[in-house]
């Protein structure tokens, strides 16, 4: 065996498959997890002392969107510094023709290379794409965009059909940059989900790694409640946008969803930030109604840390909305009893002087999304540590999950042949959350003033270091990740 670049000794390892942290060391070669154990043996090699510290394996987070209100070549760079600070060393991003990210519509076939040529050279962390089939045509391009580009993950906006991204309607084709003789709707929906299939039948040692994500709020719903929320007036703020965005549209939509999965015989069905009970009874109750449907149900960060009375401000407008009290606590109960797949952060950095509308304090006119990947990790290791949720499990939720069915097939995990993606978190370190000491260009959180008890110390990607002591550090090294990765 050939004597490894690193090993990082006095750490506890956390793994997956084992609930609590283990006494290991971790040996590095070329950028490759080559022994993991007690007592490695460290001559010749770069020793890293953890100081007793927690050794994670780099978060996987599933769900970010560089580049919807920033040009994405600087998103790239200034929200991957923000992962590294928050231990994610993989982002996979949402990316989508129309309004918003690069503003152009058209087939993926000209499309995905101004993505690709825009992002290379500028992320602090491994990134990749999950692309969503807008128009007729992109139905076409799926397998295409799987062998030639290595995607293997799409989505459907199950709201955009006749509502507005940020809570008003607006104009279907001209916001998605469709025909105008086509339309985003329940039947586009159908046939995204086939092609999806046809594309697993395309590919057949890929198909369990080729899946469809789904944002699900019914649009018909938010209307009308909308309307009836602004009428009213009882309500402002963080609790008049959860009104006019009810529970019970999400439990629509995961249903409708659902039985679209079993018409097309799709079984890889990922039922994005479910934010309410009504949600996630919806995604369970279908789970047991379509046993042949494998959903994996994914919850954010900031619905599991924030509610309408808690969170900072009109900043945390996002959707679906962040929910009363009650909703996060059910959401911790879904955790905790192992009905969650994974958690995320849903990072979609919009700067203040985009966020607010005029007035200022009208949540209907604010835009919706927010950054957290720098809180993902210390978030639930803080509070899920003080909820019981065993270590081990956090590893689970926040890398070996989302990284097994997306495809990244060396990430994820503490263990031999994988990439050393590699955080320390400090677990005894209580700290106050404050956007100015983020590295996202976003000046504002959500999590403004609240206490965490654990905190990222350093990151390394692929073995080198990208953060150390809390700072960013070097050069951006970060590549796309075609999946499956290590093929």
């Amino acid at each position: 065996m050939s004597t490894p670049d690193l090993v990082i000794t006095n750490v506890r390892v956390v793994h997956h498959d084992h609930p609590e942290p283990q006494a290991w060391d971790v040996a590095v070669t070329d950028g490759v997890i080559t022994a993991v154990g007690a007592d490695l043996d460290t001559d010749g090699a770069e020793v890293v002392d953890g100081a007793g510290r927690l050794l994670f394996p780099g978060v996987v987070d599933a769900h970010q969107h560089w580049g919807i209100y920033n040009e994405l070549s600087v998103d790239a760079e200034t929200e991957s510094r923000a992962c590294a600070q928050g231990g994610v060393t993989t982002a996979l991003n949402y990316m989508r023709t129309g309004q918003y990210y690069l503003n152009r519509g058209g087939s993926y076939r000209d499309f995905f290379p101004r993505v690709l040529e825009a992002s290379q050279g500028r992320s602090f962390v491994d990134y990749g794409f999950h692309l969503a089939p807008m128009s007729k045509e992109h139905l076409g391009e799926l397998s295409d965009l799987v062998t030639d580009h290595g995607v293997t993950s799409f989505k459907i906006f199950m709201f955009y059909g006749s509502h507005g991204l940020h809570g008003r309607s607006s104009s279907q084709s001209d916001f998605l940059m469709i025909p105008e003789d086509e339309r985003y709707d329940l039947a586009h929906f159908e046939f995204v989900m086939r092609a999806v299939q046809k594309a697993r039948a395309d590919h057949p040692e890929l198909a369990d790694e080729i899946s469809l994500s789904l944002h699900c709020e019914t649009a018909e719903i938010m209307t009308a409640y909308t309307k009836l929320v602004e009428e009213q007036g009882e309500l402002t703020g963080l609790a008049a946008y959860s009104a006019s965005r009810p529970q019970h549209s999400e439990g629509l939509a995961v249903t409708i969803a659902s039985y679209l999965a079993h018409e097309t015989d799709l079984p890889t069905i990922n039922l994005l930030h479910l934010s309410s009970a009504k949600a996630m009874d919806a995604a369970l109750r279908m789970a047991a109604t379509f046993p042949e449907v494998d959903f994996r149900r994914e919850v954010t960060v900031g619905h599991l840390l924030a509610d309408i009375d808690t969170a900072s401000g009109l900043g945390a407008k996002v959707n679906p909305p962040i929910r009363p009290r009650e909703d996060v606590e059910a959401l911790w109960r879904h955790v905790l009893a192992g009905e969650v797949s994974w958690v995320v952060s849903d990072h979609a950095c919009c700067r203040e002087e985009l966020k607010f509308g005029e007035p200022a304090d009208d949540v209907f006119v604010a835009k919706s999304g927010f950054g957290g990947a720098e809180y993902l990790l210390a978030g639930m290791v803080s509070e899920g540590g003080a909820r019981g949720l065993p270590m081990g499990e956090v590893a689970r939720l926040t890398a070996w999950n989302p990284a097994e069915r997306f495809g990244l097939r060396t990430k994820g995990a503490v263990a031999v042949g994988f990439d050393a993606d590699l955080v320390l978190v400090d677990p005894d370190h209580t700290w106050t959350v404050r956007a100015s000491e983020s590295e996202s260009t976003q000046e504002y959180t959500p999590f403004e003033g609240m206490e965490l008890t654990a905190q990222v110390t350093d990151t390394f990607l692929r073995g080198a270091r990208v953060l150390a002591d809390g700072k960013v550090v070097g050069e951006p090294t970060g590549r796309y990740l075609r999946r499956p990765t290590g093929r």
